[in-house]
C-alpha cells in the first residue's frame, strides 16, 4: 500500500512537471520576434557579479533605452474595467521604463490580448503586439511583432533584466540558469505579476506582455517581472482572447521616467 502511494504521488509530480514544461514551451512560441542573438559565457554570476545598473551604463544597447528611476502606477481599462498596476523600476528600471514609456506613447490603446490560458491550468494573459491593433490583421499573426521605434523605423528590444534577490544590481542578458544563479529573483512570479513575454533570445522582449493568473515559480529567473496588478485582478481574470486595452494611463510616476518620449 505504501509503495502504490510513492507510486502515485510520484507519477503526480511528473505529471505537473510535464505540464509545466508544456506551458513553458508554448509561452516561448508565443512571444515576440526576435532581432538578436543570446550571448553565451562559460563563467557562472554570483549575485554580486551582475552588471551594472543602467543609470551610468555605457553599453550601446542600453544608454538610449527608457529608464524609470522609482515607482510607478499605470491604470489599464479592459471591457469597461479598471486594472491598477504598480510598475517596480526600482527593481527592473529598463524594463519598467520601457512599459512606462509604451503607455505614455499610447501604444497599448486598442491592442487586444492574443493569448488566454487557463486550462487545463491556469496560466496567463497576453497581450501587447502592435499589430493587433488593426482587426483584418488574421488572430494566427499575433504575438509576433514589437513596438517599432519612429525614430529608427526598427524595432526596439530591451535586455532581459532579472535582479536576484540580496543583489544591489540585475543581472542582465542571461538567465539565472545559464549564469548559475542560484538565489530567487527579487521580483517573482506570484498571481497578478506583470511581465515581459519574448522569444527564445534572452533580449527579444518588445512590448508584448503578460499577467500571471497563478502562481508560476518555474518562469521565475528566465523572463522579466516588472510590476504587479494592485487592484483589478477579478477583471484580469475575466478577460476572454480577443479582448482590446481600451485604454492605458500612467497616473503616478511618469516624473520618475528618463529617456522616454515621442
Amino acid at each position: 500500500m505504501m509503495m502504490d502511494c510513492d507510486r502515485t504521488k510520484l507519477t503526480m509530480q511528473l505529471k505537473k512537471c510535464l505540464l509545466s514544461f508544456a506551458l513553458l514551451v508554448a509561452f516561448i512560441v508565443g512571444g515576440c520576434t526576435s532581432n538578436g542573438t543570446a550571448t553565451e559565457t562559460s563563467t557562472p554570476a554570483s549575485v554580486t557579479e551582475t552588471t551594472s545598473v543602467p543609470t551610468e551604463v555605457s553599453s550601446p544597447q542600453m544608454k538610449d533605452l527608457p529608464v524609470l528611476e522609482g515607482k510607478a502606477t499605470v491604470v489599464m481599462t479592459v471591457n469597461g474595467a479598471p486594472i491598477t498596476i504598480e510598475v517596480d523600476g526600482t527593481n527592473a528600471p529598463i524594463t519598467a521604463g520601457n512599459f512606462v514609456d509604451l503607455v505614455q506613447r499610447g501604444v497599448y490603446d486598442g491592442l487586444v490580448f492574443h493569448r488566454v490560458v487557463r486550462t487545463p491550468e491556469p496560466f496567463v494573459v497576453q497581450g501587447g503586439d502592435p499589430q493587433s491593433k488593426d482587426p483584418k490583421v488574421p488572430p494566427q499573426l499575433l504575438g509576433t511583432s514589437g513596438f517599432k521605434d519612429p525614430k529608427t523605423g526598427r524595432e526596439r528590444t530591451i535586455p532581459l533584466e532579472i535582479k536576484p534577490e540580496g543583489a544591489k544590481t540585475p543581472l542582465y542578458s542571461q538567465t539565472f540558469e545559464s549564469e548559475g544563479v542560484s538565489s530567487p529573483p527579487q521580483l517573482r512570479h506570484t498571481r497578478g505579476a506583470v511581465a515581459m513575454a519574448r522569444s527564445q533570445s534572452p533580449d527579444s522582449a518588445s512590448s508584448q506582455f503578460y499577467f500571471t493568473l497563478t502562481d508560476l515559480a518555474f518562469l521565475d529567473g528566465s523572463y522579466a517581472v516588472f510590476g504587479y496588478v494592485t487592484n483589478g485582478m477579478d477583471v484580469v481574470d475575466k478577460i476572454q482572447q480577443g479582448d482590446r486595452i481600451e485604454t492605458a494611463k500612467v497616473t503616478q510616476g511618469a516624473e520618475n521616467l528618463r529617456n522616454g518620449g515621442k
